[in-house]
């Protein structure tokens, strides 16, 4: 980008998983240890073609419709649990960022761009992983899961984030089309887009 594209650009907005680290595989684990005691089970290819756009929540209403059974309000938050720990095991036995994702986020940061993070993943679960990629101290703004009602493709996770960044920037009139998604997925996409970010 030329430094005239760059003195335009106003803050850009990363997706996490899939985005800043290759996390996905570690979440088809932890959904697989969880839902096995279900007798539920589906291949990573199935996880990639269903799932991938989904937060938690979403992603366990979804298998259980999908293998025709219940699954009421006390069940969804006991296995979303149960996924937050198991993910957490997984995750502090190693991971590692995408090749190239530190340098861009360090590079915008030391030109002074305002970076945040709108993500379907939960924001114990970034934290932990930013701490363990020495990233956290670049995002001061960050929108999980957990934060929102409706998760992508709803654009509120990065409506959000918008939201959070005139805060933190004291720029009530930010233009969101003068900010940037950094997105993998169909969902993340339209999310973005319906906020009015450029993706």
């Amino acid at each position: 980008m030329s430094n005239n594209g760059t003195s335009k650009l106003k803050a850009v907005i990363f997706d996490f998983d899939g985005v800043i680290v290759d996390s996905e595989p570690l979440h088809y684990r932890a959904f697989q240890e969880v839902l096995k005691p279900e007798g539920i089970q589906f291949s990573f290819s199935e996880y990639m073609d269903y799932y991938i756009g989904f937060d938690d929540r979403d992603a366990f209403k979804e298998a259980f419709k999908l293998a025709g059974k219940d699954l009421g309000e006390s069940g969804l938050s006991g296995l979303i649990r149960s996924k937050s720990i198991t993910f957490e095991a997984i995750v502090r036995k190693g991971i590692k960022a995408f090749p190239g994702a530190k340098t861009l986020v360090r590079d915008l940061a030391s030109r002074g761009i305002p970076l945040a993070i709108a993500s379907g993943a939960l924001k114990d679960e970034i934290i932990l992983i930013l701490e363990k990629l020495s990233l956290i101290s670049f995002f001061k703004t960050i929108v999980s899961a957990d934060q929102v009602k409706k998760s992508k493709p709803d654009p509120e996770t990065y409506v959000v984030a918008l939201q959070k960044l005139r805060e933190q920037l004291n720029d009530r009139e930010l233009n969101p089309a003068l900010c940037v998604a950094i997105e993998d997925t169909p969902a993340g996409i339209k999310s973005a887009r319906g906020a009015g970010l450029k993706v």
